[in-house]
């Protein structure tokens, strides 16, 4: 075996979240008269946590005030229907149990809230997961390190002996500075190209590749 632990982040390689993303954001932009945005827009936007989700779709006018209300009405709204539309990518569960049975162990890491992150990852992969990391509390947003840090003390995981995978140059930032091997995933919220372009080496275009790379 390769790899004993797998790091998987949340949105956009191992869950579609994008749409109740979509909504709960347009619905708070549009409870505050600012143009909605689109879900091209959206999926340009995310990544990098709730905060910058929201100062890259207010308008550039918007005030520092203003913007921290947006921010938690959008996080109110989206906690109270983050799983609507929100589905499993088609054949990533069979993928996760064929890691688990395989000996892996298996963590999410995400920039999330925690109680999202725990409550999005209970209800989807039920048995699959030991371990689900958010932001919250001391734990930074990736690209730090600190989610997947976590992850690992949790699972008693050595840096050698984990891989990342995930969909975006965020989480090929978080790999790197995690200290741990990057495995990218192009059915997600960025191209294979902007991936290449991040500096990502090993792309997989479906989910049942990932084991023959990680065992």
């Amino acid at each position: 075996m390769k790899y004993s632990a797998v790091l998987f982040d949340l949105d956009g390689t191992l869950l579609y979240t994008l749409e109740d993303i979509a909504d709960a954001l347009n619905r708070t932009l549009e409870k505050y008269d600012m143009p909605v945005r689109t879900l091209d827009e959206v999926r340009a936007f995310v990544g990098n946590g709730s905060a910058r989700l929201v100062e890259l779709s207010v308008p550039a006018a918007c005030g520092e005030e203003l913007r921290r209300r947006v921010l938690s009405d959008y996080r109110a709204d989206y906690d109270a229907n983050c799983d609507i539309k929100t589905r499993p990518y088609d054949g990533i569960a069979d993928a996760m149990r064929a890691l688990k049975a395989g000996g892996c162990r298996l963590a999410v890491v995400s920039n999330k809230p925690d109680a999202a992150v725990k409550a999005l990852s209970a209800a989807h992969f039920p048995g699959l997961l030991e371990s689900a990391v958010g932001e919250g509390g001391q734990v930074r947003r990736k690209p730090a390190p600190d989610t997947a840090l976590a992850a690992m003390a949790q699972l008693g995981a050595a840096k050698g002996g984990t891989v990342y995978v995930g969909d975006s140059e965020v989480d090929v930032l978080t790999a790197k500075n995690a200290g741990v091997d990057c495995i990218s995933v192009c059915w997600g919220f960025r191209s294979r190209a902007q991936l290449m372009e991040a500096g990502a080496r090993r792309i997989i275009d479906r989910p049942d590749e990932l084991a023959g790379l990680i065992m």
